[in-house]
């Protein structure tokens, strides 16, 4: 475990966008005088991990107001000053993708601005106490979700938590969530979500996400394959495409509520992940 202390500021945009304003500071704007939209960075104070653990490496602000700006489509550059407890310091450089959307309804989500992570991973290793590992952002996490994009409502003043991690470079993929409690009619958003907490790509190709106490198993598809800091579902009965668009295609519930396991088998047939929940599958009814 290391602790850092972050601080950043916003370089460049590409192309080059006007009328803008703050560049190489950690508060950037564009748009007319007086309407302003912009981008705002504040570091942060964290222990971390340096096993694939998550941590908050700032909080990314949109102030969103109706404008302006040539073009409407355009990346940000963030770089991220990070400070050891030894004192040594690091710059990570990302970007995000932002789409100044057309204010043509007067309502959200029409409306909303777009922010997607465009570079997740910094692309030179980081030396921690003799050791390297890479620099991943994971997404914006908002509401206790981590996502890919932020979606920013008009009119207002909008916040995420950056979430990064520092990784070996090689795949580590892993179950990070099970939503076996669904809402939607036969349960079908219920999910399990694997996590490439490592910091190079795995194919999935021939790999399974099981149920072992029903039964049910899901195959990815040939050449499918997840990012450093990627997230995939594999829902019930439902395809959510910013989550990969997998489904079990059930109109049955897949994960008991009383409780189960969940397993990630690999093409050759190791197990690198489970996840048991509640009872973990004992006393289980209903086998199909």
């Amino acid at each position: 475990m290391t602790t850092v202390v972050t601080s950043g500021v916003f370089p460049s945009t590409n192309p080059a966008i006007s009328p803008v304003t703050g560049l190489g500071t950690a508060d950037v704007r564009w748009g007319t005088s007086g309407s302003q939209s912009g981008y705002q960075f504040r570091g942060a104070a964290a222990d971390v991990e340096l096993d694939g653990t998550e941590f908050v490496v700032g909080t990314f602000v949109h102030r969103n107001v109706p404008t302006t700006v040539s073009p409407s489509q355009f990346d940000v550059m963030l770089t991220v000053n990070v400070m050891f407890e030894d004192g040594s310091t690091t710059d990570l450089t990302f970007s995000f993708h932002h789409n100044e959307t057309p204010n043509t309804t007067g309502s959200s989500p029409v409306d909303d601005d777009l922010v997607d992570l465009q570079e997740f991973i910094h692309p030179q290793p980081v030396t921690i106490d003799g050791k390297q590992y890479r620099a991943v952002l994971s997404g914006f996490k908002r509401g206790g979700q981590i996502v890919r994009q932020f979606r920013s409502p008009e009119g207002g003043i909008n916040f995420a938590e950056v979430v990064c991690m520092f990784t070996l470079d090689e795949p580590d993929v892993i179950i990070s969530d099970l939503r076996y409690l669904g809402t939607a009619q036969g349960q079908a958003d219920e999910y399990v979500e694997i996590f490439n907490q490592g910091g190079a790509p795995q194919d999935l190709t021939g790999w399974l996400v099981e149920c072992k106490t029903t039964g049910y198993s899901f195959p990815f598809p040939a050449g499918t394959v997840i990012q450093p800091g990627q997230r995939y579902r594999v829902y019930t009965n439902e395809v959510h495409p910013e989550f990969g668009g997998f489904s079990f295609a059930s109109t049955g519930q897949v994960w008991r509520d009383e409780g189960g396991i969940a397993r990630l088998v690999a093409a050759d047939g190791h197990v690198p992940d489970q996840y048991p929940y509640l009872d973990r599958g004992f006393n289980k009814t209903g086998m199909p």
